[in-house]
Parts: structure tokens; sequence; C-alpha cells
């Protein structure tokens, strides 16, 4: 008995310890530590045009206070500069590309437009409007990004250069803007599609296409329990909807963790990401 005694005491210091630790990599490495994933492009139902590979990066939450958002002008400079390396065809940003709500930690519009204007891929940027774009200016900040060359789809599409493939942009459910029928209006019947939206949400009411559905928005709720998954999903997607490949009613759609944070600077198994399809 009092041998137990003895012993347990240093069983508290042991796990005090390791959740110090835990917390330490959660909240100062975990959110710096961006995965670079690969995604296979064509599926049982739809065969992409070969050797084309379509780079998404969504959730970048460029912040004045990047020892408590994580992403400062410089870290998103460098993850530019990874997504170029490898040289993509296709890139497409859904959305939330500065974190806060317009009145705090507030990033100059342009000078984030500026650092994502360095993309580069031969058949364009492409970009939809999140939830935190529209809170701090949601005109102003798709001017910016139009002025450095990436083409704003908001529930809108484009035919992608030299392709029979189209690229669709749905607006964000969070803040009102969602449209799927009308972001799908000008494909034509049977066309195969890129089609890219913040808010995953809009995946359970978007007609049925043929290609890559790629989603942001959730972060994979930045803390995922194994054998649970996230703790917090925000907006109205299914918590199951968190992060992955997700599949409803004979479609599938990739939702990514994204780069950034919102509310609480930690990652728990559940690193950032961008991911190239290919």
């Amino acid at each position: 008995m009092s041998g137990t005694r003895r012993r347990r005491p240093w069983v508290r210091i042991a796990m005090a310890v390791l959740l110090l630790a835990l917390a330490a990599w959660a909240v100062l490495i975990e959110p710096r530590w961006v995965a670079a994933r690969v995604e296979p492009l064509s599926h049982s139902q739809w065969q992409a045009p070969a050797g084309l590979k379509v780079a998404v990066a969504g959730d970048w939450h460029l912040s004045t206070r990047s020892l408590w958002r994580v992403t400062s002008a410089d870290r998103a400079a460098a993850i530019v500069d990874q997504i170029n390396a490898a040289q993509p065809d296709v890139i497409l940003l859904p959305g939330d590309f500065l974190a806060g709500s317009g009145d705090d930690e507030a990033f100059p519009i342009e000078a984030m437009a500026a650092v994502l204007g360095r993309l580069k891929a031969p058949q364009g940027v492409y970009a939809v409007l999140g939830n935190h774009d529209w809170w701090h200016d949601g005109e102003r900040t798709a001017k910016a990004l139009s002025a450095q060359g990436i083409r704003v789809l908001e529930n809108a599409s484009v035919r992608l250069p030299g392709h029979e493939l189209w690229v669709v942009g749905i607006g964000d459910d969070s803040t009102g803007h969602s449209q799927p029928d009308k972001a799908l209006a000008g494909v034509p019947q049977g066309a195969a599609t890129l089609v890219m939206m913040h808010d995953p949400f809009s995946f359970a009411t978007m007609p049925r296409t043929r290609g890559l559905v790629v989603a942001a928005h959730t972060h994979g709720g930045q803390v995922s329990v194994p054998g649970y998954g996230a703790l917090v999903v925000p907006g109205r997607a299914p918590r199951e909807w968190a992060y992955g490949w997700i599949a409803h009613k004979g479609k599938r759609m990739y939702v990514t963790s994204g780069l950034g944070v919102s509310i609480l600077p930690v990652r728990l198994n559940m690193r950032p990401e961008w991911v190239m399809f290919q």
C-alpha cells in the first residue's frame, strides 16, 4: 500500500508532462506542419484529361497576429512557392483568405491578394469567397483578387482553356451566398466539371456532376479524435463531412483541412494541407 502511494505522485507528474507536451504540439507544431497531399483526380465515373494536375488550397486566414492565427505574409508566400514548385495546371482557392472579421487583426486585403497573386498555373487560378472574406468586405476582396489575375467565380462557371472541362464556383452557404443551380447553369449538359465551394453544405443540394468537387471551411475540425472525428464543425454540414472524401447520394466530394486556423490556434491529429489532384 505504501509503495502504491509513493508511485502516485510520479504518475501524476508523468501525466502532467504528457499533457503539456501534447498542448505544445497542438499549439506550436502541428498548426505549422503543412502537408502537401496527393489525391486521385479521376474516379470510376469520370476520367480526367491525361496528365492534368489540380492544386487546391483553402482557408489561408492571413493575419497580422501570426503567433495566434499562424499564417503571416511570409508563411503564405512560402506555401505559394511550394505550390508553384509542384507545377499544377490549375489552382483552386476555396475561400477564407483572411482571418478575423474585419475589425480586428485586419490584414490588408490588397496585400493578401498580392501574396496569392504569385500563384501560377497555365490553365488559371480560380477562387470563391469564404465567410471571413464576406465579413471583411466581399466585393473588395473579389476585386483585389481579380486585379492579381485570380478568376473569382461566385455562383459562376468558365471553361478551362484547351479542355472540354468547366471550372465552377459555388458561393458560401454560411453567409447566404450559395446558389448551386445558378453556378452550374452555364455548364453544357453532361460536361465534366471542377466544382469548388467554401462551405461543404452546398454539396447537399447541388446537382450531380461529372468530375471533381472540393470544399473547405471546416478545417477538419482542427482537432480530430481517433474513432470519433472532428469535435466541432462550423456551418450546417454534418460532422461526418469535416474532412476527406465524402459520399452523398451517388456524389463525392473532397473536404480539405485548409491551411490556417480559426477561433483557437490549435490543431491536433488534423494537419494543415494543400492538395494536388492528379
